[in-house]
């Protein structure tokens, strides 16, 4: 649908006689039954009921939500701390115009212009009282849509989020590579923060850091911080990486490591004296080892092998998962870059990179498994909650079994 047909569709929404609406009188895919909105998804009241800017923003920070999703056709959708979804009960369906409104407040005219031609878009909004939002917004069937992601201003220390104890003493290293993974929404980002403020804590360095867009903002403490916004501050990932080198960094952190030119640029700069934080999407440690040395062709893998083998100091991959008490859990699978695990990176043997985690635990080595067994014994998550997100159910029962 085009931009100038969106009254059109607003004005159709405002026509809509929700008594006719809940006899399903309304035909046609563009619309839902009122009611089912509230079948399919949990209700959450919110205090301010219109798509007014702020004012709409603030609904996320009181109802303790992580997420908004703002969708043509729906109410605006909230992932609560139980980690579903939740829709606005005494809202109704938003139009295009609605949202495609709300949005042009938020960017600038130019950037609004991109979004129109099917460009995505990230962002980060900050409200007067502090509070932050990371925002991405994209077309759905042509139809504008946002998804927004609430900031908390204090950042988290390692012990508050879980964080292994191992990867607080690797953040103290002067070089290196220490990789976070993960699927979208474990926390990655406020993983790499809670790190890199245990460093502005406690060490004179000098850190850059490269995000897109920037989430967490550092108040520069014991240690000098520049933060650069892809898209504002450098066009891209690959072109800061060029650059930063020059920057005189001692430590360094990039929001992802998305493509070949960037991954190579990590490497290298771990390779060249300096403490490198970077995140992956993948599931496990194994994955993200190949991840990175299959990016890159097959001639320069070896070498690739060898360079990651030599500054590879860790591996985090953590999920969140939803508490028997409520809230959200950490649970998180460790590889360190031991004498054993650069061995095994050197000759390509990822696959038997599970053993050496599962016998690693002096070194602060574990699997999901291993966590997972934790949180389940210490009443922390359910047992049906460790089955669904673990790899391998087989080895969760045996940890169950044998502690």
């Amino acid at each position: 649908m085009s931009w100038s047909a969106m009254e059109k569709m607003d004005n159709a929404l405002d026509s809509v006689d929700w008594q006719d609406w809940d006899k399903g009188l309304y035909g046609g895919d563009q619309f839902h039954i009122k009611d089912q909105f509230f079948e399919s998804f949990p209700g959450v009241t919110v205090s301010h009921q219109y798509l007014d800017g702020d004012r709409f923003l603030r609904n996320i920070v009181e109802l303790r939500a992580s997420d908004l999703h703002l969708k043509a056709g729906f109410p605006p959708i909230f992932r609560m701390e139980n980690l579903k979804l939740h829709v606005a009960e005494n809202m109704d369906p938003l139009a295009e115009a609605e949202i495609a409104g709300f949005i042009e407040k938020l960017l600038d005219e130019r950037t609004f212009e991109d979004l129109q031609n099917g460009h995505e878009i990230d962002f980060a909004h900050a409200l007067q009282n502090g509070e932050r939002f990371r925002m991405n917004a994209f077309l759905s069937m042509g139809s504008p849509s946002l998804s927004v992601r609430h900031i908390k201003s204090a950042i988290p220390c390692p012990d508050e989020l879980g964080i292994p104890r191992i990867m607080r003493k690797l953040a103290q290293s002067k070089s290196g590579l220490i990789i976070v993974t993960g699927p979208t929404g474990s926390g990655k980002s406020t993983t790499m923060a809670s790190l890199v403020e245990e460093i502005n804590l406690h060490k004179n360095v000098h850190v850059v850091t490269l995000e897109d867009p920037i989430e967490y903002v550092f108040h520069p403490k014991k240690a000098l911080i520049n933060q650069r916004e892809m898209g504002k501050d450098s066009k891209n990932f690959s072109q800061a990486l060029k650059k930063v080198l020059r920057q005189d960094p001692d430590v360094i952190m990039i929001g992802e490591m998305r493509d070949l030119e960037t991954i190579a640029l990590a490497i290298t700069a771990a390779e060249t004296g300096h403490l490198v934080f970077a995140t992956l999407h993948t599931r496990d440690a194994a994955s993200a080892i190949e991840r990175i040395v299959d990016v890159f062709p097959g001639v320069q893998q070896e070498q690739i092998k060898a360079e990651l083998s030599n500054t590879l100091l860790g591996i985090c991959c953590q999920q969140l998962l939803p508490g028997i008490d409520g809230g959200r859990i950490l649970v998180t699978e460790m590889l360190v870059g031991t004498n054993a695990v650069r061995n095994r990176i050197r000759s390509g043997g990822t696959q038997q990179l599970r053993n050496i985690i599962m016998t690693g635990p002096r070194d602060g080595m574990f699997t999901f498994e291993q966590s997972l067994a934790d949180l389940v014994r210490d009443r922390q998550i359910s047992y049906e909650t460790a089955v669904g997100h673990s790899i391998d159910v087989k080895e969760l029962n045996r940890f169950l079994e044998t502690a």
